[in-house]
């Protein structure tokens, strides 16, 4: 007996040795890949000069929320055109903060890194933000009629309509004494405009007082994420065991009720025969009827996951980006008193008694539009994107980097570029008038990104903005507050950690 299980045992033994000795050899070939890779990497990289950096902590602890822009902009003065950024003692970035190097980059990958945007999934999922290659394009190219020239045509009215309903909220407060903090408003006034226009979903949040919820979460997402970013390391394998990695969960969740609500509310109308058909009729469709009604060649449409990805993604990005841009060009408005005017004149020749934008009067606002580049100039909602290269590039000078390696577009820093923007830190519209435009680099102006991975709602987004500062002029004259300046920090989007505050004065 004793015999027979040893023969039984032998070979099992055997195969277990065996196992241990291949995962050995595995892992050290994973080792010795991973080493060559870096080696290379690095050897690249000594072609970029960079502020020195700590053997364990890299630049991380040189850097802050409160100081990571004008740490970058010093650093981009000088080592010109790029340097690389650590994140701990084994993960670089190069960080690009010149337009001849941005357009290499954006004209030739389009894969996303790990740091951040992988991040960003519990909250968003993958979504287009994240999606790479072919599900990208698939879901890229069902999106986009969401954004026609028809389809935005109509949200012009809906845009105004809740550009309004924050006015008349500026108009009960007495805002002449004490100044108003944009960004709360602003963010439940877009808020209530996308999911107006993109989910056909009146909420009322501007109004209700339990509604803003859903803000307070983007907006404690945005910080945790934001600290979790600057400071990555080797700690962030412990993030979901701390409390900062639990409230990041609670917040999620937060957002998530408010997604799900939409969707689930949406649904339940189209589950009616009736309306369903009403809505196939529809010459276009809005972006969640697109989601949940279109179906692919073999007549399968987006799974819940994908749905929820899609739906967490544009809720986020199409308030708080463009909430971002809103509160700077109020804020911008307020600091130059002979440009606000400028712009409330031409904005009275074109809408006369009318206190509504229609789509006719946008293309009319030369010098408003002019003024509202440069406030994306100066303070752009997303001051940074990422990106891997899926193939090496070589930039005008003759630098190169190799495959794999992750890229930072600074974009903060390229609109302040001194090699491109002569004063660059001069709030003057005038740089966006039609022929000094025509004379300037192709990627020197990068509020929306560029390339394939563009920002699919840009339109959309000036379109908002437009409307917001046109009603806003029309009602209010817009004044700083100089015991409350702002201190730019970046949370995903562009913020101030003190708010955007701004003195409101009624026109008579």
């Amino acid at each position: 007996m004793a015999s027979l299980l040893n023969n039984i045992a032998r070979p099992s033994a055997i195969v277990l040795q065996l196992s241990v000795v291949l995962g050995i050899v595995f892992v050290l070939l994973k080792v010795a890949q991973f080493y060559q890779k870096r080696k290379k990497l690095i050897k690249a990289l000594e072609a970029f000069p960079g502020p020195p950096k700590h053997w364990l902590y890299g630049h991380n602890h040189l850097i802050s929320s409160e100081t990571v822009l004008n740490q970058f902009l010093l650093w981009g003065d000088k080592y010109p055109y790029a340097f690389p950024r650590w994140f701990g003692p084994i993960l670089p970035a190069l960080i690009i903060n010149h337009p001849d190097y941005a357009k290499v980059i954006v004209n030739q990958t389009e894969h996303k890194p790990s740091l951040p945007y992988k991040l960003l999934m519990p909250w968003i999922g993958e979504g287009l933000l994240i999606l790479e290659g072919a599900k990208w394009f698939q879901h890229r190219k069902l999106l986009t009629p969401a954004f026609h020239y028809d389809v935005l045509k109509s949200y012009v009215t809906l845009m105004s309509d809740s550009v309004k309903v924050m006015l008349d909220k500026w108009e009960k407060k007495n805002t002449e004494r004490k100044s108003v903090e944009l960004f709360q408003d602003v963010s439940l006034m877009t808020l209530d405009s996308i999911l107006k226009c993109a989910f056909s979903y009146n909420a009322n949040c501007q109004t209700e007082s339990n509604s803003n919820y859903y803000i307070r979460a983007v907006y404690e997402l945005s910080y945790l994420l934001s600290k979790r970013i600057q400071k990555f390391s080797y700690k962030d394998v412990f993030y979901n065991l701390t409390r900062k990695g639990r409230e990041f969960q609670d917040a999620c969740k937060q957002a998530h009720t408010h997604t799900d609500k939409v969707i689930k509310e949406r649904k339940m109308l189209l589950s009616s025969e009736k309306e369903y058909d009403k809505i196939q009729k529809k010459k276009h469709l809005d972006f969640l009827d697109i989601l949940l009604c279109t179906k692919d060649a073999n007549g399968v449409g987006l799974s819940d996951e994908e749905l929820r990805a899609e739906v967490d993604t544009f809720m986020f990005e199409g308030h708080d980006t463009t909430a971002s841009g809103i509160s700077w060009l109020l804020y911008c408005m307020s600091l130059y008193p002979e440009y606000q005017q400028r712009c409330r004149e031409e904005i009275r020749g074109i809408l006369g008694d009318r206190d509504t934008v229609e789509w006719e009067d946008l293309g009319k606002m030369t010098y408003t539009t002019m003024c509202v580049k440069e406030s994306l100039r100066l303070f752009p909602p997303v001051p940074s994107v990422s990106r891997v290269l899926h193939k090496p590039v070589t930039f005008p000078d003759g630098r190169s980097l190799p495959a794999g390696c992750q890229v930072a577009l600074n974009i903060f820093a390229i609109h302040r570029n001194r090699d491109v923007w002569q004063d660059p830190e001069v709030y003057d519209p005038l740089r966006f008038s039609p022929e000094n435009s025509a004379q300037r680099h192709s990627h020197a102006f990068l509020p929306f990104s560029a390339g394939s991975r563009n920002c699919i709602g840009q339109q959309f987004a000036m379109n908002e903005m437009k409307v917001a500062l046109a009603l806003t002029l029309l009602r209010f004259e817009l004044c700083p507050d100089p015991s409350n300046p702002p201190a730019l920090t970046p949370q995903l989007t562009l913020r101030s950690s003190k708010g955007v505050h701004v003195h409101l004065q009624k026109i008579h």
